[in-house]
C-alpha cells in the first residue's frame, strides 16, 4: 500500500563538517540539497562527465556531513576495512556489471545476425500494410528488450523508411511506435542498466523487477502507441532522402562489419528462434522467483533458483545466441568473439555512472543524511513512491540523463525503503516509478531527443510536439500504474 518510510530510531552518527554550522537534521539536509544542485551545476552549466560530477559530489557531500578522510578513502594499510567509496563502487558493480555485460553481447548477436529484421518482417507481414504501425511498436517492444535504445533505432530505422514511403503517411506515424516500444523496454526491463542498477541499490529481485516492469510497462505503452496514432495523423513528416541513403550507407557499414569480423551467414534467422533467445532469461530469472514463493526448501527449487539466477539465466541465452544464431549460419568462433567484444566498448561510461551512484548512496547512508531523509519525508508523510518519482522526474528534466536520474534517485530512496517494513513486490514498483521519471519530457538536453530528431529527419519543433510528449506519456502512464498497484501490493 502507499506509505511512507518511518522515521529511524537512532541519530544521525556524524556532527562535523557543515553541521557544526548549522546543526543536526538541519545541517544534513541542507548538505543534501546542496549537493543535488552542486551535482546539476556540474552536469548542467560545467558540463562535467556525469562520472565525474557524481564522485566529486558524493566526496563533497562526505565531507561536508562530517565523514573523515579515512572513512571515505581508507587508509594504505591493506588490513583496514574498506572505505565508503570502494564499498559502494564494488557493491553496485559487482551485480550490475556481469548482467550489463552480457544482455549487452546477447544484443549484439540478435542484432548481426538479422533478428530485427526478421522480427519486424514477420510482424508486418502478420498484420498487413493497415496495421503496420502496430507492426513497428511490437517489434520496438520485443526487440528493445536485449538491446539498447539507440542501437534499436540503428537497426530499425530502415524499416520505418520503407513503410513510411510505401504508404505515404507520415514518417511519425511509424516511428512513434516503434520507439514507445523500445522506450518502454529501456527504461523498466532488465538486462537495461536503468531498471539493473536501481535494482542493485535497492537490493530487490530481478524477476520482481521483470514482473512489475510488464505490469507498469504494457499500459503505459499502449497509452503511448494511442498518442502515436493520434499525432502520426495530425503532423505529416515526409521520409527525407538523405535519411534514406544515411540508412544505406549504415547497412552496407554493417555489412563490412560483419565481413570483417568473418560472418558469412546468409540464410535468415527464424522468429521462433529469436524469441526463444529473447524469453529464456525472463522465463528462468521469474521461475526462480516463484519457486521462493511457492515452494518450501527441495531440490527442485535449488535447481530452479541455480538456473533463474541472473547470470546464470543470460549466460544460457547468450550460449544459445551463440549456437542457434551463429555458429548453426556459418560463424566463426572469431566472428562471436569479435562482435562479442566490439559490443563491449560502449558501455564503460554507463557502469562507471552506475559505480558512482552506488558511490552517492554509500555516502548518504554513512553520513547520516540518507536518516535525515528518511525522518524528514515520513514526518511529511509523502508516499515513497511519489517521492521516487518526482525526484527521478526533476532530475531527468534538469540535467537530461536517464542513467544520472535513476541511480541519483535510488541513492536517496534506498534509506527510506530501508527503513520501513516494503516488500520486495512494492520495492520493485518504487523502481518502476524511478524509472518512469528518469524519461519524462525528454528534450533538447538529451541524447535521445537529437537522436530521434536526426535519424528521423523530424525538425526539433516537431520532435517536442511527438517525441517530448510521447516520452511524458509513457512516463505518466507508467507511474499511475505503478502507484495504483502499489495499492494492493
Amino acid at each position: 500500500m502507499l506509505l511512507a518510510a518511518p522515521a529511524p530510531d537512532e541519530a544521525p552518527p556524524h556532527t562535523g563538517g557543515l553541521l557544526a554550522l548549522i546543526g543536526g537534521t538541519g545541517g544534513l539536509l541542507t548538505v543534501a540539497a546542496l549537493g543535488i544542485l552542486l551535482l546539476l551545476f556540474l552536469i548542467i552549466k560545467v558540463r562535467l562527465q556525469p562520472f565525474v560530477a557524481l564522485l566529486g559530489v558524493s566526496i563533497a557531500v562526505g565531507l561536508a556531513s562530517g565523514l573523515s578522510v579515512t572513512e571515505l578513502f581508507g587508509t594504505v594499510q591493506k588490513s583496514d576495512a574498506v572505505s565508503l567509496i570502494e564499498e559502494g563502487m564494488g557493491g553496485i558493480l559487482g551485480h550490475v556489471a556481469i548482467i550489463i555485460g552480457l544482455g549487452t553481447m546477447l544484443g549484439a548477436i540478435l542484432e548481426v545476425s538479422g533478428g530485427a529484421e526478421a522480427l519486424s518482417r514477420r510482424l508486418l507481414s502478420l498484420f498487413g500494410e493497415k496495421r503496420a504501425p502496430l507492426a513497428m511498436g511490437l517489434t520496438g517492444l520485443v526487440f528493445g528488450i536485449p538491446v539498447f535504445f539507440d542501437v534499436g533505432i540503428f537497426v530499425l530505422a530502415p524499416i520505418v523508411y520503407a513503410a513510411a514511403k510505401r504508404s505515404g503517411k507520415s514518417i511519425i506515424l511509424y516511428a512513434m511506435p516503434l520507439l514507445a516500444g523500445l522506450s518502454m523496454t529501456h527504461a523498466f526491463l532488465p538486462p537495461h542498466p536503468g531498471p539493473v542498477a536501481a535494482a542493485g541499490l535497492l537490493e530487490v529481485d530481478l524477476g520482481w523487477v521483470i514482473m512489475m516492469g510488464v505490469v507498469t510497462g504494457i499500459p503505459a505503452v499502449v497509452a503511448a502507441w494511442a498518442y502515436s496514432t493520434w499525432i502520426g495523423n495530425r503532423l505529416f513528416v515526409e521520409v527525407p532522402q538523405d535519411m534514406v541513403e544515411a540508412a544505406e550507407e549504415s547497412k552496407a557499414a554493417v555489412e563490412a562489419e560483419k565481413k570483417a569480423a568473418g560472418v558469412t551467414a546468409e540464410k535468415p534467422v527464424s522468429l521462433s528462434v529469436v524469441l526463444a533467445i529473447i524469453g529464456t532469461p525472463l522465463l528462468l530469472i521469474l521461475m526462480a522467483t516463484f519457486s521462493s514463493i511457492a515452494l518450501d526448501p527441495s531440490t527442485l527449487r535449488s535447481v530452479l533458483e541455480f538456473f533463474g539466477h541472473p547470470f546464470v539465466a543470460l549466460t544460457l541465452a547468450l550460449l544459445l545466441a551463440y549456437w542457434q544464431l551463429g555458429l548453426k549460419h556459418g560463424w566463426s568462433r572469431q566472428s562471436l568473439e569479435t562482435v562479442s567484444t566490439a559490443s563491449l566498448k560502449p558501455i564503460g561510461n554507463i557502469l562507471l555512472v552506475v559505480g558512482a551512484g552506488g558511490v552517492f548512496g554509500a555516502v548518504l547512508e554513512g553520513s547520516g543524511v540518507a536518516q535525515a531523509l528518511a525522518d524528514t519525508f515520513s514526518d511529511a508523510g509523502l508516499p515513497v513512491i511519489v517521492l521516487a518519482y518526482l525526484l527521478s522526474l526533476v532530475l531527468r528534466v534538469a540535467q537530461g540523463s536517464a542513467t544520472v536520474a535513476i541511480v541519483t534517485t535510488a541513492g536517496i530512496v534506498a534509506p527510506l525503503l530501508a527503513a520501513g517494513d516494503f516488500s520486495q513486490p512494492h520495492a520493485a514498483l518504487v523502481i518502476m516509478a524511478i524509472s518512469a521519471g528518469s524519461i519524462f519530457a525528454s528534450h533538447v538536453n538529451d541524447g535521445g531527443f537529437w537522436i530521434v530528431s536526426q535519424y528521423f529527419g523530424i525538425s526539433e519543433r516537431d520532435t517536442l510536439k511527438s517525441w517530448t510528449v510521447l516520452e511524458s506519456v509513457l512516463s505518466v502512464a507508467g507511474f499511475a500504474v505503478a502507484a495504483l498497484v502499489s495499492l494492493v501490493v
